[in-house]
């Protein structure tokens, strides 16, 4: 006999109640847009202009304000597509390298002679001595400033590949090094670009790895692909300041010569610092993940040869007390000086894990930009097109929505509208997933919800015509509908699980347009094997206990 127990019909209802709510925002676009970017307004300055506050009041806060994100062919934008010149970072790599080898041959001066740098291409570093017969000794030296590589591909490898040949010492970065400092550079290179776009308050960027030495840029809602390239542009501040104190009252007063900074990682925590840094970020070389002593995770940093000497000063008359890492006027770590830094090299130590440390490593790394950014690809789209693209999807969604309702309508009557609505529920559900993920909505994603349309009333069809199946054997109606919903499974399951592979590979290996149309594809075909199994069949199953038909007009 047809039943669904009372727990089940409370849980599907729930389910699309709050898909619906969540979904409902999306109707009032603007308003809660509006409302959304004054909230966050707010929490970063903790005050609104008079606009802002009337757009913070359109909108209840009690109510869902999550939105489904528009793309960059629908909210028009820039696009960008930038390559890192990797050969910088080695060229500066090698140019803060000499000052170090230098120190270290000069010791040995009275034995290898005279010391001075050659022309050299920009990635190498060659050094000419006085006494040819002592080259030997002289890489042996160099050697000494050659570090492991801490990289599961670097494993057993040095950073420098030195070599002397007559009386030249030639230094540049072993295959390894290089591997691994493209991939720093890289991965630095995209943090500097997000911090300074999401400073900039935009919505729902994409920014991603383009193969080797790209990286592929788009922003909704900006003016232009040159207002996008001035953005990027900026210059991130990143200062070594002393700790003078810390406070959790955010209104305290931190005294003549002080200033009062947030710690990024815990909320309500202030640090009371001197007003003028220690050492610029400018004169940051280089900050890598690695090791302690103890073999626990670390960061190591490298600083140019005047932070040096600020730095080493600044410890030698600190140790024990903490020093703030300042990332755009918040505090990313506060270690303890454990001993006098002299060299321009050292560690910070603490109770990392590797992850945090390669993510404090990159933090310190993004004061500014570690490449020149060559932009190959620039295109500007206009909120005009935008519009227009939004217009035609929005006809094509409505046009294929009427013919998939009126077909069903016609082959199935009553069924069939049960099936409608239960369509029209599928596409609230799927926008209110949408807007639960924070889910960015193009133009292809629009033609993977005409495409879900579709395939939602497919399996109605399937289990339709098994009941027709069902009732020409001369079974009751309440028999039939029981097995045309439990013989119509198996095949509803294959097609769609099916379609979700094929989606997920398009995820997985797409990029840009594609993935759009996979996003929308994927929660369609869940959300539509959800509308056409369980509340169609609640509609069914409480319409055949409320009318009790002899036969079904099917």
């Amino acid at each position: 006999m047809l039943h669904i127990p009372l727990w089940k019909r409370i849980l599907i209802i729930a389910l699309c109640v709050i898909g619906l709510a969540m979904a409902a925002p999306n109707i009032f676009y603007a308003k809660v847009e509006g409302h959304n970017d004054a909230a966050s307004t707010f929490a970063k300055t903790k005050t609104l202009t008079t606009e802002q506050q009337a757009a913070l009041d359109a909108w209840p806060a009690w109510l869902p304000n999550g939105l489904v994100n528009l793309g960059l062919d629908l909210r028009g934008g820039a696009h960008l597509l930038a390559e890192v010149q990797l050969s910088d970072v080695y060229a500066a790599r090698m140019k803060s390298l000499w000052p170090e080898m230098r120190s270290a041959l000069a010791k040995e001066r009275s034995t290898i002679g005279a010391i001075r740098r050659v022309s050299s291409p920009e990635d190498e570093l060659r050094i000419q001595i006085g006494n040819a017969d002592q080259i030997q000794k002289a890489v042996e030296i160099a050697k000494t400033l050659a570090s492991p590589i801490v990289t599961l591909t670097g494993v057993g490898q040095d950073d420098l590949q030195i070599t002397g040949q007559g009386d030249t010492i030639t230094i540049k970065l072993s295959d390894a090094e290089k591997q691994a400092t493209d991939d720093r550079t890289m991965q630095q290179s995209l943090e500097i670009v997000r911090r300074r776009i999401d400073a900039a308050g935009t919505r729902e960027p994409t920014i991603a790895r383009q193969g080797s030495d790209r990286i592929l840029i788009e922003v909704p809602g900006i003016g232009s692909a040159q207002e996008l390239k001035d953005l990027i542009g900026t210059t991130a501040q990143l200062n070594f300041m002393q700790v003078n104190g810390s406070t959790q009252d955010e209104n305290a007063n931190p005294g003549a010569g002080n200033v009062l900074v947030p710690d990024a990682n815990r909320k309500g925590l202030y640090y009371i610092l001197g007003d003028v840094p220690v050492v610029s970020g400018d004169a940051l070389t280089d900050a890598k993940a690695a090791t302690d002593q103890n073999g626990y995770p670390a960061v190591s940093f490298r600083f140019n040869t005047t932070g040096a000497r600020q730095f080493g000063d600044f410890t030698a008359s600190h140790i024990g007390e903490p020093f703030a890492i300042v990332l755009d006027n918040e505090v990313i770590s506060a270690p303890t000086i454990q001993s006098h830094i002299a060299g321009g090299s050292g560690i910070i130590t603490g109770n990392f894990s590797i992850q945090e440390s390669t993510d404090l490593a990159l933090l310190l790394r993004s004061g500014a930009l570690p490449a020149k950014l060559d932009f190959l690809e620039e295109r500007t789209i206009g909120p005009e097109l935008g519009a227009d693209s939004i217009r035609a999807g929005a006809i094509a969604a409505v046009v294929g929505l009427f013919l998939v309702i009126a077909y069903m309508i016609a082959s199935y009557g009553l069924f069939g509208t049960f099936a409608a609505i239960a369509l029209l529920i599928n596409i609230g559900l799927l926008f209110g997933i949408m807007s639960m993920i924070g889910g960015t909505l193009t133009l292809p994603g629009i033609a993977g919800i005409v495409l879900t349309m579709g395939t939602a009333v497919d399996a109605n069809v399937l289990i339709y015509e098994r009941i027709r199946e069902e009732l020409k054997r001369v079974k009751g109606p309440a028999r039939a509908i029981e097995i045309g919903y439990e013989k119509a499974m198996s095949a509803i399951i294959d097609a769609n699980v099916t379609t979700f592979l094929t989606a997920l590979i398009l995820f997985v290996l797409g990029a840009g347009p594609v993935r759009g149309f996979a996003v929308t594809l994927i929660i369609g075909i869940v959300t539509s094997v959800f509308t056409a199994i369980w509340v169609t069949r609640l509609m069914v199953v409480t319409w055949y206990d409320r009318r009790r038909p002899k036969t079904l007009d099917l």
